[in-house]
């Protein structure tokens, strides 16, 4: 072979190399190109599957709530905290449809905490969760729970004033310009059928997936079905008549039957009596040997009732360690019998590490000392208390009513006040006032309800977001608390008639200053801090009869450590009863809407109380309170 046909051959022997290495690298770079879009589709996948798993995780976590009888309150505000954190929504709300005189409105139910509503509420002063917020039944609230069907809208200002109307346009325009969010996705819920209101997702997502849609609908039925497990637990609760821990009926059950014996002493004119019981030294025992022991003695106690009581007697827990029996067709002279032979039946129990336990007793009779049953609840209730201020272990029979009640001492006071215009309320609203209390007082009916309605009442003219019924709740617990510091009875009076008194200085305050959403001055604070005297001095100090109420209003903000004020009194220095309304009030405060934050749950307040323990209020004070709320 020539030179040159070598040179061709070589020519050919490269050609072939070439295209078999050029074939070579197709394959490698398809192989690679495959690679990449596997890894890709891994990528995606794995993405969508720990999506579906943390929604799983969330949906779970409502499912536990739902089974462990946590109250609705505190499960809708997980769920919202839940899909927030887990699934990265900016912000999440679930909205309430509520109907009152005035009609429908929407009310946040609960909403999670964030950086977005908190950018939203410092522009619109009042928070949102505060508002009572308008309902458009054209609008695309009403549309999604009508129609039971997931809402989309970009419209963010054009919602937030729907919601809102009076807001003025420059306020809702600055809250909805330069934040990442980019719609609002609104989800109807409908437990049962019914118009519960709507659960809100707040994305920086312009459009709504398909699987996310199915999602949100599966989120919303778990949310409608912890709605109907609370109610239908509610319910449950409501109607159930026995105490769990000791099997003896419970207060509501004991009410309800008292009720029936009076209609029935009143149409046969007997009388019938009850027996007060009160556990001695219960805080000792669950101090020393534990809660457990605590319970055995209750429930020992409630043992020697089961097997002391009539077949017609009813032996009931009222909550704590404190116990009635009520007996029908008894009087006086009997019930003493038997309340004697209980205290010695509980005196003679030994119990495992505790020892011998006692009770304070106190008996009062119907038609003998009293024919109004709610007076004769008080007099039981000051009977048994009298025992316990005489040693313990002991029965006490009540003496009957021979002085003014508090209610009539109250009742008047609200009419000199009112009737003589010593405050700024609007007429309608005077007169209306006036004429509930005229109408108690002549009926002779000196009502707790309608002065509890009257306080709530005027409490409202200044503070608009002031719960109704609330002050009933207050009385009560400061009431409850005195009992526990064995007050008399006239100090627990007194006590009675100042917290439906103590805050009626605020009337004569500016209301803009009081409704006030940012924080207030020096001079505005100092404006505030006088109303404790003008309700003292100024309302007060002419009305003769309640002199001794005057001094527990004045002194209802002064501080354990002496920093609070008028006066910058100091621990034993000031009434136990102004440091009782001190506490109460904080912790009503702190459980409702204020225009300057949102209300606390119960928890969060007390957790509050206690780290000022010692600073605002004495460390026994607010021991007893925080074990006093754990019951109410």
């Amino acid at each position: 072979m020539g030179f040159f046909d070598k040179i061709k051959e070589y020519r050919k022997m490269v050609s072939q190399v070439e295209r078999s290495i050029y074939g070579g690298k197709q394959d490698y770079l398809e192989i690679y190109e495959r690679n990449l879009q596997l890894e890709k589709e891994i990528e995606t996948r794995t993405l969508e599957l720990n999506i579906a798993n943390k929604r799983m995780l969330t949906l779970q976590h409502i499912w536990d709530m739902m089974n462990s009888s946590t109250p609705l309150e505190n499960v809708l505000e997980k769920v919202v905290n839940s899909i927030h954190g887990e699934l990265g929504y900016l912000h999440c709300a679930i909205i309430r449809k509520l109907h009152d005189e005035k009609g429908d409105y929407m009310q946040i139910a609960t909403q999670s905490k964030d950086s977005a509503i908190a950018r939203v509420n410092k522009i619109i002063g009042i928070p949102i969760e505060a508002r009572r917020l308008a309902y458009d039944p054209d609008g695309i609230y009403a549309d999604a729970i009508k129609n039971k069907k997931i809402m989309q809208t970009r419209d963010l200002g054009g919602t937030l004033k729907y919601v809102m109307p009076d807001l003025p346009d420059e306020v809702a325009r600055a809250a909805v310009t330069n934040q990442p969010c980019k719609s609002i996705i609104i989800i109807p819920l409908c437990p049962m059928n019914t118009e519960f209101g709507w659960f809100c997702v707040f994305t920086s997502r312009d459009e709504l997936a398909e699987a996310e849609t199915d999602f949100l609908s599966l989120f919303a039925q778990q949310i409608e079905m912890s709605i109907t497990i609370t109610d239908l637990f509610l319910a449950v609760k409501e109607q159930a008549v026995t105490d769990s821990l000791t099997g003896l009926y419970n207060r509501r059950h004991f009410e309800e039957t008292l009720k029936r014996e009076v209609s029935r002493a009143q149409r046969q004119n007997q009388p019938f009596s009850i027996i007060g019981i009160d556990l001695d030294f219960l805080k000792k025992i669950n101090d020393e040997h534990g809660h457990a022991y605590g319970d055995l003695a209750i429930k020992t106690v409630a043992d020697v009732l089961k097997s002391n009581a009539r077949s017609v007697d009813v032996a009931a827990r009222m909550g704590g360690e404190e116990f009635n029996v009520l007996l029908p067709g008894i009087d006086s002279k009997g019930a003493m019998t038997a309340a004697e032979r209980i205290r010695k039946a509980i005196e003679s129990k030994e119990l495992d590490t505790i020892g011998h336990i006692t009770a304070s007793i106190g008996v009062a009779t119907f038609l003998e000392h009293s024919d109004n049953i709610e007076e004769l609840l008080e007099l039981t209730d000051q009977a048994m208390y009298q025992s316990k201020r005489n040693g313990r272990n002991r029965v006490t029979l009540a003496k009957p009513i021979t002085e003014t009640s508090w209610q009539e001492i109250a009742v008047n006071t609200f009419l000199e006040i009112l009737s003589k215009h010593k405050i700024p309320v609007p007429k309608d609203i005077s007169e209306d006032l006036q004429k509930r209390l005229q109408d108690a007082e002549n009926k002779k009916e000196m009502s707790k309800d309608t002065l509890f309605t009257v306080a709530d009442i005027l409490t409202s003219t200044y503070n608009p977001m002031h719960t109704q019924g609330i002050m009933k709740s207050k009385v009560f617990m400061a009431t409850s608390l005195a009992k526990r510091f064995d007050l008399p009875k006239n100090e627990i009076d007194n006590l009675r008639i100042a917290m439906l008194l103590y805050d009626i200085g605020n009337l004569m305050l500016p209301p803009e200053l009081l409704q006030k959403t940012t924080p207030l001055t020096e001079e505005e604070k100092q404006h505030i801090k006088e109303h404790p005297m003008i309700a003292a001095q100024k309302i007060l100090k002419p009305i003769s009869y309640i002199q001794d109420v005057i001094p527990i209003i004045e002194h209802h903000h002064e501080n354990w450590d002496g920093s609070g004020y008028p006066q910058k009194l100091s621990a034993d220095e000031i009434p136990l009863t102004s440091q009782i309304i001190l506490i109460v009030d904080a912790y009503f405060a702190l459980i409702e809407h204020r225009p300057y934050r949102a209300k606390l749950t119960p928890q969060d307040a007390l957790e509050l109380i206690k780290k000022d323990a010692g600073k605002k209020w004495n460390k026994a004070l607010v021991q007893e309170f925080v074990t006093l709320t754990d019951m109410v």
